[in-house]
C-alpha cells in the first residue's frame, strides 16, 4: 500500500491540530508537518488542501508582514474549524483502537 493513500484521510486533521497551536504560515507548517514525521511532505500537497480548508470556513487566512522578505498569509482556526478537530480526533481514535484490535487478533492467530 503507498503511504500517499493512507495519508490522505488523516493529512487534514494533523494541519488542523498543528494550525489550532499557534497561527501559521503556509511554509512554516510544512516544516511542522516534517519536524512530525511527515518527512515527504511538499508545499504542493499543503498549499492546496490549506485553500480548501479555507473555503470550507475550518480555517481563516489573513495577510502580514514578514520581517524576512513579502508578506505572509498566516492561518488561524476559526470556530467550526474547532468543531471539525475535536470530531476527527473522536473518529480517529475510534479508528486507532477498531483497527489495533484486528491487528491484535490477526496477531495472536500468528502465534498458533
Amino acid at each position: 500500500m503507498k503511504e500517499s493513500q493512507l495519508l490522505k484521510g488523516v493529512l487534514e486533521g494533523c494541519v488542523l491540530q498543528i494550525i489550532s497551536q499557534k497561527e501559521i504560515y503556509g511554509y512554516e507548517l510544512v516544516q511542522q508537518l516534517k519536524i512530525h514525521g511527515f518527512t515527504h511532505i511538499v508545499g504542493g500537497t499543503v498549499y492546496p488542501l490549506l485553500q480548501k480548508l479555507e473555503k470550507q470556513g475550518l480555517i481563516k487566512g489573513q495577510m502580514k508582514k514578514s520581517f524576512e522578505g513579502p508578506n505572509r498569509k498566516y492561518f488561524c482556526l476559526t470556530e467550526l474549524g474547532r468543531e471539525y478537530l475535536k470530531k476527527f480526533k473522536e473518529q480517529w481514535t475510534d479508528l486507532v483502537q477498531t483497527v489495533t484490535l484486528i491487528i491484535g487478533e490477526e496477531n495472536k492467530d500468528d502465534t498458533k
